[in-house]
């Protein structure tokens, strides 16, 4: 093992051994290399007269560019967003990111939570969650109706196993916490560690947990890490913020989780993806919450996650992070954002008034949603990938379907006013296939 990994395993091991049991075999073995960076970073702050260490070309004090590149981008310096990117993440997006954690967050005033280290995306950040703290064969506990690409990521690339808990009761009225307590204490009492994914708001079916849904779940986890098993729960906030009902928690479940239990790790993965409308940047974030540790632990934890990104893709895009802080420096930034929920929202509650009408009872029931991009529809009585096929071929619609009954629905992409004719469709395309 390389001494550096060795000496960030001591400071995490001699804070909170349970922390070091959770940490997969490759976290273990994780560190973030001295050798040319840290050669470059000395010579960066000493080395007045002349620098030849760093693997980018220059010309004079300037990075060498080519106007074929930099003619597109008129407001940003090209050593703003040619050079390399520290594999942590810009500085001051990770300082900015983590002070609005706090501000969207306010039940996280007084916990301690690590310095976001900037991921290429959300999915990159599920992938080094995946890297840093599950091994082949760990238990994942995620609801029956989740993203596609967990299986990807957590079986099909580290060979972990996913134990699935029914996400809504059998009448669509609520999520189904019962089933979560169920599959989590049954796998706390056959395994020494388990993995949860709280993915709120939810895809694919676009929905939030209320406040007191939120606390319960938090409470089965904590009081399960308080019984002896080791806990490692990640929020998947790739939606975060866009919730459309007043009884909806506005806060990450993380809030709750940060800081609790000694067996306990909490890690917030989110980003700019949903929150700002940047898909195409991907610029994401992982953020870590232990019990007991200071920051030489949780320094120790954004350690092994740059190693993991440096020995990966070597660092995010110094574009994507510095148009993101530009962005957040703007002086009309919350007002736009305001005006893009807004928009949101209208879709979202459209679809509810629509879905009111009794004429749709007895082709589909509607799962509950309040949040995000989707929302999710169970046939009664037709196979949802004819019925998806049957849409596109005849009507001109498209849609997702998953398992025999379920449609997904991304009102996200769906203008206001083709709502009622999007589920007009629908409906006639049940009733050519039952009567044909």
């Amino acid at each position: 093992m390389n001494p550096i990994a060795k000496d960030l395993n001591k400071i995490i091991n001699g804070s909170n051994p349970h922390i070091f049991e959770m940490l997969s075999n490759m976290g273990k073995e994780l560190f973030f290399p001295k050798g040319i960076l840290s050669q470059s970073a000395e010579a960066k702050q000493k080395a007045d007269k002349i620098n030849a260490t760093i693997g980018i070309a220059k010309e004079g004090k300037s990075v060498l560019s080519l106007s074929s590149v930099t003619k597109y981008i008129k407001d940003i310096e090209p050593d703003d967003y040619l050079t390399y990117a520290p594999s942590f993440g810009l500085l001051a997006l990770r300082s900015k990111w983590k002070a609005d954690l706090y501000k969207k967050n306010p039940s996280l005033l007084n916990k301690e939570i690590s310095l976001p280290v900037v991921t290429s995306g959300i999915t990159h950040g599920v992938s080094i969650l995946s890297d840093m703290w599950i091994d082949s064969d760990d238990v994942i506990v995620l609801p029956d109706m989740m993203w596609g690409n967990y299986n990807m990521t957590f079986c099909v690339r580290n060979n972990a196993r996913i134990v699935h808990y029914k996400a809504y009761d059998d009448n669509l009225t609520r999520f189904n916490i019962d089933s979560f307590e169920k599959v989590i204490r049954q796998q706390a009492e056959e395994n020494d560690k388990i993995i949860t994914i709280l993915n709120f708001p939810h895809n694919p079916t676009g929905y939030s947990l209320s406040l007191a849904e939120a606390q319960r779940v938090a409470g089965i986890l904590i009081d399960v890490a308080q019984q002896g098993t080791n806990v490692v729960a990640a929020c998947d906030d790739a939606y975060f913020g866009l919730f459309y009902e007043e009884e909806t928690s506005r806060e990450s479940i993380f809030s709750q989780l940060a800081v609790v239990d000694k067996r306990l790790v909490a890690v917030k993965l989110d980003g700019a993806t949903k929150e700002d409308y940047a898909w195409g940047l991907r610029t994401g974030f992982i953020t870590y919450s232990v019990f007991g540790a200071d920051n030489t632990v949780l320094e120790a934890l954004e350690k092994k996650t740059a190693g993991c990104i440096r020995g990966n893709i070597s660092n995010a895009s110094h574009l994507s992070q510095t148009i993101l802080l530009k962005s957040m420096a703007d002086e009309n930034y919350e007002i736009y954002k305001q005006e893009k929920f807004e928009l949101l929202k209208k879709r979202a509650l459209k679809i509810k008034k629509i879905l009111k009408n009794p004429k749709f009872n007895d082709f589909f029931d509607v799962y509950p949603f309040n949040s995000g991009y989707f929302m999710c529809i169970r046939l009664k009585d037709v196979d949802a990938e004819i019925l998806r096929v049957h849409l596109l071929d005849n009507y001109g619609v498209g849609l997702i379907s998953f398992g025999e009954k379920n449609i997904r629905v991304a009102f996200s992409c769906l203008e206001e006013n083709d709502v009622e004719t999007l589920f007009d469709f629908i409906l006639s395309g049940i009733n050519d296939l039952r009567n044909g």
